[in-house]
């Protein structure tokens, strides 16, 4: 299937030519095309062009539009407006013919081309820690990371998942030394259920955690026992390793079912965690110290900047070996870089990561260009997202002050929403009901996070992120499930495209946006920015909605107009089907 050219790139190209032809050293200028409320387009390139050419802009105008072929073709009519800006609309039959094309492309693509020359983007997201409860704090990495998964790759790109999980650390020496004098803690009841089993793994953990914790913090001779352990640990004795595994192992079952409820594919062979770069880091080291990029500073491997200082005014460095020779997390984030640069050949490296660690990521990613690492070919982005907060505008945390487990959010998203679908079904089972609910809910709570650009924190509101009406996840699945229904009634009569039949204003309205879905895609997908696609959605569910208000589908007033309005509802669900897979939410054919 041949990509479909958009109607404002085919006004653009036609625009360009003009202006070229008016006026031969603008070959090559942007004529600044954009949707305008005075007509389908303005163009006003030419005022910066004539202010250039010292020509009067007005009079530039003319000329151009004397040289722009009108018809119903592509442009119907161009004028000129104000003080040289250009007013152009569009042809009814080339929305039609434009929007017939997308319609006809079997890949589901919509038209939209892929890359042609893809490169390959790392991009770090979802990222817990071992034998720690999922929280709130975990959600957008989650959400935000999956969402420009799916941009990317169906934009071509060839992209690698990394789940970057705490795995590695001091900590594991008390749990380690704990179950080894435990050896039963994280045996399992018989089940088959994921979710049953994630719960009971989460619950083995953070009881045996806080159990050893006690031991720990009670018993001098256990404290030491536990510390020797984490000498075990780093030197690799495969006893302590195997006792590691089963903290691995047991986290990893309760992640899989959380990323199961949350709807995301998370594969196991993408979960890289701290422990995958053990054996780069001492070679990092050596690296960065030889080529004089970190230099030792009281013992400690030292990475300094001009524009990093303490409130002293002292340099703040970037700590890659601690003076005892153990290592931080930058020594792990550098070895990491290196695996993705030269191993995994990236020339994109997208670190899905609250902006609270912003200054870290902005050091670790200049140490690795004055190493070499990262240079014009290869660039590493900090995709920063802000804070979740409750309804009262402070972090989210229930009433006893605790950090909300993931789980029980989602579980009362799940709760919310289902009632909303129960109280609107008509002819759903209760198990279709609890399916519906999962969907709606979940996609409630993915949608509220997506719309919001990433570095903006956001409140979680339940009752708001489930109700019908607004810039809801569920306004969208609605508008899908309505559209779905009117193709239902339709029976025999099939959608099909009207090329010469003249517009209703809504529906220009509606087609000129579909026609647009491929532009925020592209432009989503490159600026890692989900919410322009969410926002996109939205209007596209409200002209819909117009259109609907406006334009008898069933009864219109001719066979040819039910069969071309059919085809803008279809082409309408398609596009909402397809953008709303791209932020990993569901849209259920009946709800």
């Amino acid at each position: 299937m041949a990509s479909v050219t958009s109607l404002s790139d085919s006004v653009q190209q036609h625009l360009a030519d003009a202006l070229a032809s008016a006026l031969p050293e603008a070959d090559g200028v942007d004529p600044l095309l954009r949707r305008s409320d005075r007509a389908d387009f303005q163009a006003n390139g030419i005022l910066a062009l004539a202010k250039k050419a010292k020509a009067n802009p007005r009079e530039l105008a003319a000329q151009v539009v004397a040289r722009v072929t009108t018809g119903d073709e592509l442009i119907k009519d161009v004028e000129v407006s104000g003080p040289g800006f250009l007013n152009i609309t569009i042809a009814d039959r080339a929305i039609t013919r434009n929007l017939a094309a997308r319609y006809a492309d079997e890949t589901g693509r919509l038209g939209i081309p892929a890359a042609a020359n893809p490169g390959t983007t790392v991009i770090d997201y979802a990222q817990p820690n071992v034998a720690k409860e999922m929280h709130v704090g975990h959600l957008r990495s989650a959400v935000i990371g999956d969402s420009v998964v799916q941009l990317l790759e169906f934009t071509g790109e060839n992209v690698v998942r990394r789940h970057h999980i705490g795995d590695w650390g001091t900590q594991f020496g008390m749990l380690i030394q704990y179950l080894d004098e435990h050896p039963h803690e994280l045996d399992h009841k018989a089940s088959d259920d994921l979710r049953a089993s994630g719960e009971e793994a989460m619950s083995n953990l953070d009881r045996l955690y806080k159990a050893a914790r006690r031991k720990f913090d009670s018993d001098e001779e256990f404290k030491t026992r536990a510390r020797r352990r984490v000498v075990d640990l780093q030197a690799g004795d495969p006893h302590t390793l195997a006792m590691w595994q089963k903290f691995v192992d047991e986290s990893k079952i309760y992640f899989f079912s959380v990323f199961d409820k949350l709807d995301m594919e998370i594969r196991d062979a993408d979960i890289v965690g701290e422990s995958g770069y053990n054996d780069m880091l001492a070679e990092t080291c050596r690296l960065l110290e030889e080529s004089g990029v970190a230099v030792r500073s009281e013992g400690a491997l030292c990475v300094f900047f001009d524009d990093v200082k303490g409130p002293d005014g002292k340099p703040v460095p970037l700590i890659v070996q601690k003076s005892d020779g153990g290592y931080g997390y930058a020594a792990t984030d550098l070895s990491a870089i290196r695996d993705r640069v030269f191993n995994l050949k990236a020339t994109s490296l997208v670190y899905v990561v609250d902006a609270r660690q912003s200054l870290h990521f902005k050091m670790v990613f200049e140490t690795a260009r004055r190493a070499g690492w990262l240079n014009d070919d290869v660039k590493a982005y900090q995709l920063a997202f802000g804070t979740v907060l409750g309804k009262d505008g402070k972090p989210f945390k229930t009433r006893e002050g605790e950090t909300v487990r993931l789980v029980d959010l989602l579980d009362e998203a799940i709760d919310r929403a289902s009632a909303v679908v129960r109280e609107k079904a008509q002819d759903l089972s209760e198990e279709e009901i609890a399916e519906r609910g999962a969907q709606v809910g979940i996609g409630a709570v993915k949608y509220a996070d997506l719309s919001t650009s990433a570095n903006r924190d956001y409140k979680f509101d339940l009752d708001q992120m489930v109700s019908l009406n607004g810039d809801t996840s569920v306004y969208l699945q609605y508008a899908y499930a309505r559209i779905r229904s009117i193709l239902r009634k339709a029976g025999e009569v099939r959608p099909a495209a009207r090329p010469e039949l003249e517009l209703h204003a809504a529906e220009r309205a509606l087609g000129l946006h579909l026609d647009a879905f491929a532009e925020t895609v592209d432009e989503a997908a490159r600026e890692y920015a989900p919410h322009k696609l969410a926002a996109y959605l939205y209007q596209l569910a409200s002209l819909y909605t117009s259109f609907y208000d406006k334009c008898p589908v069933l009864k219109a007033e001719s066979p040819e107009q039910v069969e071309n309005r059919l085809f803008l509802c279809d082409l309408t669900a398609r596009t909402l089907h397809r953008g709303m897979a791209l932020l990993g939410i569901r849209t259920p054919e009946r709800l």
